[in-house]
């Protein structure tokens, strides 16, 4: 009986930290034009050679504040995403779904949160990622699928150059 009162109790307190950590979280702004957010980001990624990174999601997202743990926390992938993109958070939430920006981007909150988008230096959407794919378990993300993807989608990726017959 002392076991089960003690699992439980592990259980409750994790439990209880874990909606403490969330209520801290607070990455997306539901506030912000997102349009004028993303067109900024665009630029930005244009000038730097790089690719646009939009994270959906918002701040009562529990999946989204563990990407955002696991990308910080891990000195590799962090140090993909800031050579290579320019992250933008899209905020989805009751204060605000931007149902026009998620429109133009082909409704990519059909498959849940997060979604991520890559676009390129010009703005245009090249891909969707169901971040489902990239989860290993219940609780974390799976480092080797996370760097697939970045590698996939960075820009030297799709550089014409790299596929030329030799």
């Amino acid at each position: 009986m002392k076991k089960l009162i003690f699992y439980f109790s592990a259980i409750l307190f994790c439990g209880i930290s874990y909606a403490q950590d969330m209520k801290k979280f607070n990455l997306y702004k539901p506030a912000e034009n997102a349009e004028q957010g993303i067109a900024e980001a665009v630029k930005k990624a244009k000038e730097q050679g790089k690719h646009v990174f939009i994270q959906s999601g918002g701040n009562w997202c529990v999946w989204c504040a563990r990407f955002d743990d696991f990308i910080k926390t891990d000195k590799q992938i962090d140090s993909l995403v800031k050579a290579d993109f320019v992250v933008y958070h899209l905020n989805y939430s009751k204060e605000n779904y931007n149902p026009k920006t998620l429109a133009k981007y082909g409704y990519p909150q059909r498959f849940g949160f997060p979604v991520f988008l890559i676009l390129g230096g010009n703005g245009k959407l090249i891909h969707t990622q169901n971040s489902v794919y990239l989860e290993d378990g219940a609780k974390s993300y799976d480092r080797k699928e996370v760097i697939g993807f970045l590698m996939d989608w960075r820009p030297a990726a799709l550089d014409p150059q790299q596929y030329k017959e030799q």
